[in-house]
């Protein structure tokens, strides 16, 4: 069932022109203060944004440039800037946890999104991932998303279409199961990725093998140790993809304030496995891996591992005597 597809705007890139210029009534504003606290509104014919130290007309921010700094009743300046990609992700409306940034451009680099391909991704939950596949296919491209549930598929749309200024002539969303709808949406060998995000993505290889072109490339999002062992397993088993590759990323900020440059306390740790396979052609086998053989040593090899030789320091046995003894006594005092 397809939720939306227009035809492409014509004064360029679909998106592009609400990313520059002026702010402009109903775009999403970032307002930043002089602590660094944000906030995102959206801007509207005799609004304002309200606080406990004033408020601000949106009447100050329409018709300024991106990056102003604005002012408000009480004398509190703001800092204005249009929200980039990843402010957005992390703000919008939200039905299922989003694909965060750190993984979405890695999904978009590492998959190799290029301008003009045919992508499939499943399930789309809030449409975060499905926004960094838009943009890196283009107006020229093809994003197939399909989602189970019809909530989930319209906040999807919701998002998307606020980020790009509405429909994007490169997506098409369908409600049902991937392994039954893929097959009958695309023709076999006609995609050149695939991007999956869903709890048990080996039981989408046979869908996958059949829509993905030779040499194209399936990259599976999950988020624990088992499911990216049981997806790996099942691609082995397969025998029509190469042999799996799989990370991890975390991403973590420094504070920066004169000489007091350190790691943040805060990271964005784990969040999920990446997990990557290329289709192979119709009847080529993989490769067989070589596994390395188990290391053999020498007399001379093993007799050179010693504590000094890699660093230890040695404690004389009169020292350990001492320990000891300290030892004992301490547990006789206890």
């Amino acid at each position: 069932m397809s939720l939306s597809a227009q035809p492409a705007a014509a004064d360029g890139p679909t998106g592009a022109a609400y990313r520059r210029g002026p702010f402009r009534v109903g775009e999403r504003v970032q307002l930043t203060d002089e602590r660094g606290r944000m906030n995102t509104i959206t801007l509207a014919d005799g609004g304002a944004f309200h606080t406990h130290k004033g408020f601000l007309n949106h009447s100050e921010i329409i018709g300024r440039q991106d990056g102003s700094v604005v002012t408000n009743t009480a004398g509190h300046q703001y800092q204005a800037l249009r929200p980039l990609l990843s402010d957005f992700v992390l703000s919008m409306p939200r039905g299922a946890a989003v694909v965060y940034p750190k993984d979405a451009g890695q999904i978009v680099t590492m998959a190799d999104i290029f301008p003009g391909a045919r992508v499939v991704e499943a399930g789309v939950g809030s449409g975060a991932l499905s926004i960094s596949l838009l943009r890196a296919v283009g107006d020229g491209g093809y994003l197939h998303s399909f989602e189970r549930r019809q909530e989930f598929a319209d906040i999807a749309r919701g998002n998307v279409e606020t980020i790009f200024g509405g429909p994007h002539p490169a997506w098409r969303i369908s409600l049902g199961d991937f392994q039954d709808e893929v097959v009958a949406a695309e023709e076999p060998g006609s995609v050149d990725r695939v991007v999956l995000d869903m709890l048990a993505p080996w039981e989408c290889l046979e869908a996958v093998a059949t829509v993905l072109a030779p040499g194209g490339v399936w990259i599976n999002y999950v988020a624990t140790a088992t499911q990216l062992s049981r997806t790996a397993e099942a691609i082995r088993a397969d025998g029509r993809f190469t042999e799996p590759d799989a990370w991890e990323s975390m991403v973590r900020g420094w504070h920066l304030e004169g000489l007091a440059v350190r790691p943040e306390h805060r990271m964005v740790g784990h969040t999920g496995f990446l997990l990557t396979t290329r289709r192979l052609a119709e009847g080529v086998a993989p490769l067989v891996r070589k596994k390395r053989n188990k290391a053999e040593f020498s007399e001379e090899d093993l007799n050179a591992w010693t504590p000094e030789s890699v660093g230890e320091r040695t404690v004389s046995d009169r020292r350990l005597r001492r320990v000891a003894r300290d030892a004992r006594a301490g547990s006789q005092e206890a």
